[in-house]
């Protein structure tokens, strides 16, 4: 197998030597619409203005922009939905507890409890 080392775990994508892609989380999708800000960013530019090297600095600030705002929109995604799971979580481990009891929170109180 290409991709395995030498005491067969997986090796990961690294980039610059740092950053290993394929265990960070939204790196690898941020990286992809980074690329395609830039080459969208730098054509349109070129296309407007036939200037090389002014299109090339547009595309790369498309990739530098396009790069950080996506790996910062899939984080925040990302702890909402751990933030939301936790919250399901701890409601399961309290139905279970509670379930049955009198402070059952969805126990409907019976009419003649209520007149009493």
């Amino acid at each position: 197998m290409a991709d395995e080392g030498q005491d067969g775990k997986k090796q990961g994508f690294k980039l610059m030597g740092i950053l290993d892609i394929q265990s960070t989380a939204c790196a690898r999708e941020a990286l992809l619409h980074g690329a395609g800000g830039s080459i969208v960013a730098g054509l349109l530019h070129f296309l407007a203005t036939s200037r090389v090297k002014r299109s090339f600095d547009v595309g790369f600030a498309g990739f530098f922009l396009t790069t950080v705002g996506s790996w910062c929109y899939c984080r925040y995604n990302n702890a909402v939905l751990r933030v939301q799971q936790r919250v399901i979580q701890e409601g399961m481990k309290n139905k279970v507890m509670y379930e049955g009891t009198s402070i059952d929170p969805t126990r409907k109180p019976k009419a003649e409890e209520k007149s009493s």
